[in-house]
């Protein structure tokens, strides 16, 4: 996808051209088997079997006791990719539980403010959320393919790009501070802390996007304990640097904001230390390519439709509930943030989807993407069960650690138990929402996250008309917006048009 001499052109890339009846299918005949997960330290000292994925690819299971070996050797796959990403996944999320935790015990005020900007925050990084995501099946299809170097390449113009996207969103967040937290709502009490979290917690979103394409590359390298180390060490130092800088320093919500800030720093350092070396090790270029990283925007450019439609649903909801008041947004604050912890905890699930999904298709084997996907719609179910389960039987216990405002907490149980009877529909949604994102078929995904915002947005604002409170903004984001998106991603994956094959998407 790049011109530099040591990259193949886009017009000369591999392909695989099949008619819509061939999707379906693998191809037929004698075909590279899916390159074997590498260990977790490819980045830096990738095996060979990586490069040399030759052998036949073995036949379809055909009894019963062959579909239960294959599920088994599909269970342990799965399992030695999600389990690694869920502790890396949930980073993002329990920096914001931290904060949540810490700034609720300063006052409702305080908490409020954070929940607004918080929300804006993680809109200005999750947008581009595609530099981990588009980036992991890219390169998950040419370590299938066999061409390790290439994959490696292609990730560092995803991390190029995101240095060059979080300058300039950390720039214009920054100067809009204040004119985005009073568009979204906030009481006059809240707005000054809203707007000290934002600016101060711009100055990290370069770091954290380089975060998210470094990932995405190691992901797509079948490596997802790197990340798990990182963000242990990431939410290690955030904790400790709150707590001496809420409490310790006295510096409130400020206090909050600067140690995620250096948190989200370092841990972008530890990222292109390892990314770097991988890429010196095989022989990749480190430099900017102009083309490279406008190849990487163009296939980012669906996923990114995909989730500023997702995002959109997010802010609709919280500005919702901010004109409802102070206790209102608190509450909501807090059941956004432990919904948020339990979709990354799913979407660990799809991450392992996109790995492996890319893979097998990189390698020509349809057929195998096929069933492994039916494997990874089960364990959605189950971890969607067993987590619902788990929520609400802690419920009660946890609204004791995130407000000691008695209104907020009577709020706050009901929306949690909202939360936990659709955690089953939510796992399925993120995992098919992986498998479609490993496969390349960001153009689907974004017409229908689209559709779900259309449907979504003029119930939710009808929610304070018709006195549904907060709870029915809730079953609004939980019970339709999630629906809508369960329909529309199993309808896709029963077509098969998502099966194409190839080092890279035609």
């Amino acid at each position: 996808m790049n011109r530099t001499p040591d990259r193949d052109p886009p017009a000369r890339a591999p392909r695989n051209r099949r008619s819509r009846a061939d999707r379906g299918r693998g191809p037929a005949g004698s075909a590279p088997a899916p390159a074997p997960a590498p260990d977790s330290t490819v980045a830096t000292e990738a095996p060979a079997a990586t490069a040399t994925a030759t052998a036949d690819r073995p036949p379809a299971p055909t009894t019963r006791e062959e579909r239960r070996r294959e599920g088994r050797r599909h269970d342990r796959e799965i399992l030695a990719l999600a389990v690694p990403a869920f502790g890396a996944l949930v980073a993002e999320p329990l920096f914001l539980l931290t904060d949540s935790a810490m700034i609720g015990h300063l006052g409702t005020a305080q908490l409020a403010g954070l929940g607004v900007a918080a929300a804006l925050l993680a809109t200005g990084v999750n947008i581009f959320v595609f530099l981990a995501y588009a980036t992991t099946g890219a390169v998950a299809r040419r370590v299938g393919a066999g061409d390790l170097p290439a994959a490696i390449r292609q990730g560092m113009d995803g991390i190029w790009l995101a240095m060059l996207l979080g300058t300039v969103t950390a720039a214009t967040i920054f100067a809009t501070a204040p004119a985005l937290i009073e568009a979204f709502g906030a009481s006059a009490t809240a707005a000054p802390y809203g707007v000290t979290y934002l600016r101060i917690s711009a100055l990290g979103i370069p770091a954290m996007l380089v975060v998210l394409a470094a990932t995405g590359v190691l992901r797509g390298l079948q490596d997802t304990r790197t990340p798990l180390y990182v963000a242990v060490g990431g939410f290690g130092a955030n904790a400790g640097l709150n707590a001496l800088l809420i409490y310790g320093l006295g510096w409130g919500v400020a206090g909050s904001a600067w140690g995620s800030v250096v948190a989200q720093t370092g841990m972008a350092a530890v990222y292109l230390w390892v990314v770097v070396r991988g890429a010196r090790r095989h022989g990749a270029s480190l430099r900017p390519d102009a083309a490279g990283i406008r190849a990487c925007a163009r296939a980012g450019t669906p996923l990114l439709v995909r989730t500023l439609s997702l995002r959109a649903v997010l802010l609709i909801a919280t500005a919702v509930a901010a004109r409802m008041g102070d206790v209102s947004v608190a509450s909501h604050q807090i059941a956004l943030t432990i919904w948020s912890l339990l979709a990354f905890a799913l979407d660990a699930i799809a991450i392992a989807g996109q790995a492996i999904i890319g893979r097998y298709l990189g390698s020509g084997d349809a057929d195998g993407a096929r069933r492994v996907c039916r494997r990874m719609v089960r364990w959605g179910i189950g971890s969607g069960v067993v987590l619902g389960a788990v929520l609400a039987a802690t419920g009660p216990l946890l609204l004791r650690v995130f407000s000691s405002d008695p209104d907020v907490r009577s709020q706050l149980l009901v929306l949690l138990l909202i939360v936990a009877v659709t955690q089953p529909v939510a796992g399925v949604v993120f995992v098919l929402d992986g498998v479609l994102m490993g496969a390349g078929d960001g153009a689907y995904l974004a017409w229908a996250m689209l559709g779900t915002l259309v449907l979504f947005a003029p119930v939710a604002l009808l929610v304070p008309v018709l006195g549904w409170g907060v709870a029915g903004l809730w079953w609004t984001i939980a019970g339709l917006m999630m629906g809508t998106r369960l329909v529309t991603l199993w309808l896709r994956a029963r077509t098969g048009r998502w099966l194409v094959t190839g080092a890279v998407r035609a």
